[in-house]
């Protein structure tokens, strides 16, 4: 059954691993997918990731952070759905949890988190948020 919304289901693979505890997941391969992967890592939410190519489509095999044995991500949320996108300006960008957290935005320049598009003064669709 086709997924309409590729993102939404990366970030439940992740959330639902997460909670059961799992080392690693596998998501199909996209573009955005692995520099939202880059983000997750360069921000310290998750251990790394590669590449898996197959005949097909790839998968990402991403390794999952762990502290304490509870996992690093608590909250995953997605902002903007295909059914009602959210686009916020500079100005507008939320800070997650006053700044313990990270928002991932698509602007003109690519995937970027909030203190990035900040620094570049874009705004851009918000995607999601990870806390």
């Amino acid at each position: 059954m086709p997924v309409t919304d590729v993102i939404a289901d990366f970030l439940t693979r992740i959330r639902n691993a997460s909670a059961a505890r799992h080392k690693e997941v596998e998501v199909p391969f996209s573009k955005m997918k692995m520099a939202i992967c880059e983000i997750l890592k360069d921000q310290g939410y998750i251990e790394d990731f590669e590449k898996i190519q197959d005949n097909v489509q790839g998968t990402i095999r991403i390794k999952l952070k762990y502290y304490n044995r509870q996992p690093v991500i608590k909250e995953l949320k997605r902002i903007s759905k295909p059914g009602r996108r959210i686009y916020v300006n500079v100005r507008e960008i939320p800070r997650v949890k006053n700044g313990l957290g990270i928002a991932v935005l698509s602007t003109s320049r690519g995937i970027m988190t909030d203190k990035m598009a900040r620094k570049l003064n874009i705004g851009g669709e918000l995607l999601f948020t990870v806390w």
